[in-house]
């Protein structure tokens, strides 16, 4: 049975890419990403340009413009031929022989993996994310992923080829929703079902015997398609409580600079009273304003000195106290690279 299974990287296993019948074009399942299927669907990822999401294509020696490996789905590795492997993690497996586990690497196929045990660190899109048991791993294909080398994989993996899934499937399923999280931590009942799914696709992926190959195979596509929708739903619902968490985030934020602008110009002061960490502001703040917190806050400062300098007769030095700058030299300073103009031109221009 040790043929059959996906070999878990070191560790971490592969996936498939679903998109339209065994053959993809024309093309042997598993040699290249069914472009169609996928294309506009991910923005390039920390500056990766490429063809497919992510990055170019790899040139003869699976290496893309960034200098990054891509790796093909091991389709000699599958059961029957069939475009999915699914099979045990473990630090003794490897799913491909000359993949470097513990570097960068980009691959062009899904993998899912779930954990039965934990913490496990694993970087995506140079990203870390620490999983847990119960925690599923999403990797698509075209991001860049790095296993760690100090932790241990335990769990099942599932991987998927491009070319395996109709592309209706792939649709319904946000295969290649690039913006959904990859980590994704589902409720005991959530991990129940999608559980049961799982162990019902390996139980179908490993009976060879019992179906001839077009049955078995479509016997596959449709165990497949149960388990990703159940995973699609919980990504989507995990997307957007994320999402709703970063709103309130950004909703106490605006109200504390409101309150404590003129006093307090640091990030850290405000991540400190609110109980958030620097990391979790600047993903609130950014994805509510498209600005950092630090930018979010001088924005307020500065509105704040141009109200005072255009509505009243404050002396500037007096303008630059009130919005937390007691040496008039600094607020100078500050006001000039944030608007282009010193505080007494500003005033001058509007009267």
């Amino acid at each position: 049975m040790a043929d059959r299974t996906p070999q878990a990287a070191g560790n971490g296993g592969a996936g498939d890419r679903a998109d339209g019948g065994t053959l993809a074009g024309g093309r042997v399942a598993g040699e290249h990403m069914d472009r169609d299927a996928q294309e506009g669907d991910g923005p390039d990822r920390d500056g990766l340009e490429g063809d497919g999401p992510g990055g170019g294509a790899p040139d003869r020696d699976g290496l893309d413009g960034d200098g990054i490996r891509t790796f093909p789905f091991p389709s000699e590795l599958a059961v029957g031929g069939v475009g999915m492997q699914i099979g045990p993690m473990g630090t003794d497996r490897t799913w491909h022989a000359d993949a470097p586990l513990h570097r960068v690497h980009r691959i062009d196929f899904h993998v899912v993996m779930l954990f039965t045990g934990g913490p496990v660190r694993h970087m995506i899109d140079f990203a870390e994310y620490e999983a847990s048991a119960g925690d599923l791993l999403w990797i698509r294909p075209g991001q860049v992923h790095r296993f760690s080398r100090t932790s241990e994989y335990r769990g099942t993996v599932l991987t998927m080829q491009p070319g395996f899934l109709p592309r209706a499937t792939v649709e319904a399923t946000g295969l290649y929703r690039y913006d959904l999280p990859p980590l994704l931590h589902p409720a005991p009942a959530q991990l129940d079902a999608l559980q049961a799914a799982l162990d019902q696709l390996r139980r179908e992926y490993e009976d060879t015997a019992t179906l001839p190959l077009s049955l078995h195979t479509a016997v596959l596509r449709h165990s497949l398609t149960a388990f990703l929708l159940r995973l699609a739903h919980l990504a989507a619902r995990s997307e957007e409580a994320s999402r709703q968490r970063a709103d309130t985030t950004f909703t106490r934020f605006r109200d504390a600079v409101e309150k404590g602008f003129a006093a307090h110009h640091s990030v850290s002061a405000y991540a400190d009273a609110l109980g958030y960490s620097r990391r979790t502001l600047v993903r609130a703040v950014r994805a509510a304003t498209g600005q950092t917190p630090k930018g979010f806050i001088d924005r307020r400062v500065i509105l704040e000195a141009k109200r005072l300098l255009a509505h009243t007769d404050m002396p500037t030095g007096r303008v630059g106290a009130a919005v937390g700058f007691p040496d008039a030299a600094n607020f100078s300073k500050f006001f000039h690279l944030h608007t282009g103009q010193t505080p007494v031109a500003f005033r001058a221009e509007l009267r």
